[in-house]
């Protein structure tokens, strides 16, 4: 292994910029130093897109003062300095407070270029730099300075606060001449093959770039670094896996499936068919099916699932059925009993001869429940068991378990899900399902070891929902408008959601100490906090919707409270549920159909996906109205815009990525390896991650432990520190 790229930061730089690299951004040694690389490069003549700043992200910004003026206030006690810079796209506001005014007011005079680093934050609708850091270009600016961006890129690095882009070219600058001992996972014949620069080359070609076609040669080979490393990880994965035995469990004729079939008062959509037939195709053979559903809300992918765990109780094993809460294992409790009515009754009076039991297991069960429910399991009485991550703990044991469906991925640790396989007498099916649309070169990068099905139409009887933004700040009208409409629905016989992005009351005060020296009038004015489910189910019970019946739902609230305000809301008792996100998941209530978003903007994109796809789930048409205080031309605008305008969740979820940086994709919940991927982006890139995927499964296939590739494996290794490789199985 290269010693020297894993020689700690500490050893080459001074132990206070090593900590800080080590707290913010982990990089720890040498090596992760030089895979921490530019996010882009600014020409020395050229600007910033000002324009296009995200708010509340750290940035680095070259531009050009154009003004500069000393204001005071508070009666002339206190001064600000306030400077404008501008880049030819926009003009940015950055402003200096107190006693911090005197060095850059000698600095910054009109004409001066410089480099600017801060929080972009928001004033008076302006977006602006508060106290911002910054780099003289100019020539009198001192030999080290311009020596270090001396070439005509200047590379601009993901940074965070107290430690700017310069500061960490300076530190890689230290690092650098380590390059050429970095060992070169690519197979040389891959690597010749496709024409690429060896690895210690491509790294100094991305850090010091000469040209523009520097930077390009270096990206699309360290792309393809990770792109191959990863699908390579997921290849072994998908073989060993391969390997694996499992009961084959093929349907029986006449049996519960057939049964069940019988009654369903519709047909299923083609869709449902289709991917029903690949199921079943996977539970046949004697090795463990790893499938991905993919469909939207109300898809009906549960129906699918639930008769998938049919066919494996009729070929004499059991199913379980995992959920992330206990709300939605309950749903899904009633809902599947629902659905098999007497069938789900076995050994019961009434039952039908071929009727199974299904139970649930949660962790707030009954003592004597709980106990019942473990001997039905392990007697193999119950053929369906639907539970909480309460089924994996020690103490439940299955009769025969032969098949694991897991709602909601994303909210499941692979531990979790690898404790539940280790249930079976063999590794038992798997299929994992998510309302979540997932692009597909996502799908093969962090879903690379399952196949994937996607049910893309809806089930006959779902209906459209109409989506609006109502800009709250420019037109007040429109949210008075809002309100009226959900009294309207609520008149119409229908009931409606208001969803907020947190809870409120003083756990969330707490944070702010009493007495706190409040900061600027101009900071409190932007930083307000988003909306609270406590703060505004007040204000609509006093104000727009008195009179009717308003309750509250949030994760604070004891389970039996929680289930009450549902099963209330559910049976037409309560006109307006006002709740935090709990209700994304799961929730089914057919007559509710219209939802205001509150702070709409605090919101990712596929949440506001997910949060819409609760109503409209009966036939009366859906509506939903995002609330937001956004400036018409910010990108949180551009965003609601764009999810008021399609219903398609795959759109979604690709601009939700291309909005996203790159690092986020997998979502730092999903990503345990450690692929914050740092120039693959998964949208653009599709075509290397295919590629890579057929080059890693071929190079597998032919040496499924890679001994005549030392090196890929010493780059896996470091991808996946051993235990990670369980990681990849899905985060």
């Amino acid at each position: 292994m290269d010693r020297v790229l894993d020689e700690p930061l500490t050893k080459t730089l001074g132990p206070a910029t090593a900590k800080v690299m080590a707290e913010n951004l982990d990089l720890r040694t040498v090596g992760d130093l030089l895979h921490h690389y530019p996010r882009r490069y600014e020409e020395r003549g050229q600007l910033t897109r000002l324009a296009e700043l995200p708010l509340d992200e750290h940035v680095t910004v070259v531009a050009q003062v154009a003004d500069a003026r000393v204001l005071t206030f508070n009666g002339g006690r206190g001064r600000r300095l306030e400077v404008t810079i501008t880049d030819g796209s926009g003009r940015l506001q950055l402003v200096f407070f107190g006693r911090g005014i005197h060095r850059p007011h000698k600095d910054l005079l009109p004409g001066t270029r410089a480099m600017f680093a801060g929080k972009v934050s928001m004033f008076n609708r302006k977006l602006q730099l508060a106290h911002p850091t910054y780099e003289r270009l100019d020539a009198d600016s001192g030999e080290g300075a311009v020596s270090a961006f001396a070439g005509k890129l200047i590379p601009i690095y993901p940074a965070c606060k107290g430690l700017e882009s310069w500061k960490i070219a300076k530190a890689v600058d230290a690092v650098l001449p380590h390059a050429t001992e970095a060992v070169d996972p690519l197979p040389a014949a891959l690597r010749e093959g496709r024409g690429f620069v060896p690895l210690p080359q491509a790294l100094l070609k991305i850090h010091r770039p000469q040209t523009k076609a520097d930077v390009e040669d270096a990206r699309q080979r360290l792309k393809w670094d990770e792109a191959f490393v990863l699908q390579v990880a997921l290849a072994r994965r998908r073989y060993a896996d391969a390997q694996l035995p499992a009961v084959a469990r093929r349907p029986v004729p006449d049996g519960l499936l057939d049964a069940f079939d019988a009654r369903l008062p519709f047909t299923l959509t083609e869709g449902q068919r289709k991917v029903s037939a690949e199921i079943f195709g996977d539970l046949a053979t004697e090795h463990p099916m790893h499938r991905l559903l993919q469909g939207e809300v109300g898809s009906g992918k549960t129906m699918v699932a639930l008769r998938a765990m049919l066919t494996v109780v009729d070929a004499g094993g059991q199913a379980a059925l995992l959920a992330p809460t206990e709300v939605l294992a309950q749903q899904h409790h009633r809902s599947v009993v629902e659905m098999m009515g007497d069938l789900a009754e076995g050994g019961m009076l009434g039952g039908a001869e071929r009727a199974t039991k299904v139970v649930l297991l949660t962790g707030s069960m009954g003592a004597a429940a709980r106990r019942q429910a473990l001997l039905d399991l392990v007697t193999g009485e119950a053929g369906i068991v639907i539970g909480t991550h309460a089924l994996i703990e020690d103490k439940v044991q299955f009769h025969d378990l032969g098949l694991v469906v897991v709602d909601e991925q994303h909210r499941f640790g692979v531990e979790q899900r690898d404790a539940l396989r280790g249930k079976g007498k063999q590794p038992p099916h798997l299929l994992v399902m998510t309302a979540t649309p997932i692009p597909r070169t996502v799908a093969m990068t962090v879903f690379g070891d399952l196949e994937t099905s996607v049910l893309d139409q809806l089930p006959a009887g779902r209906s459209p929902i109409a989506s609006h933004v109502v800009p709250a700040a420019d037109k007040p009208h429109f949210l008075a408008r809002a309100w009226e409409r959900v009294r309207e629905e609520v008149e119409g016989g229908h009931q409606a959601y208001v969803v907020c992005p947190r809870i409120g009351d003083d756990l969330d005060q707490a944070a702010q100490p009493a007495g706190a020296r409040r900061t600027s009038p101009e900071d409190e004015a932007e930083k307000r906090p988003p909306l609270a489910v406590l703060d505004v189910a007040g204000q609509l019970t006093a104000g727009p919707l008195k009179g009717l019946r308003v309750e509250m739902l949030h994760g604070r609230m004891a389970p039996d409270d929680k289930d009450d305000v549902m099963r209330r809301f559910a049976a037409g008792e309560v006109d307006v549920l006002v709740a935090t996100t709990v209700i994304e998941v799961g929730v089914n209530v057919p007559n509710a159909t219209a939802m205001v978003i509150m702070d709409a903007d605090r919101f990712g994109v596929s949440q506001l996906h997910q949060l819409r796809g609760r109503v409209g789930r009966g036939s009366a048409p859906g509506l939903c109205l995002l609330v937001t205080e956004m400036p018409e031309a910010s990108p949180a605008r551009g965003r609601l815009g764009a999810v008021a305008a399609t219903l398609d969740g795959f759109e979604l979820s690709r601009i939700d990525l291309e909005q996203r940086r790159e690092g986020d994709v997998l979502g730092q919940a999903q990503s345990g390896v450690r692929s914050s991927l740092r120039v693959l982006a998964v949208i653009e890139d599709e075509e290397i991650i295919a590629a890579a995927r057929d080059e890693a499964v071929s190079v597998v296939t032919a040496d499924p432990e890679l001994e005549g590739l030392p090196e890929l494996r010493t780059a896996l290794d470091a991808l996946l520190d051993k235990d990670r490789e369980q990681y990849l199985d899905k985060g």
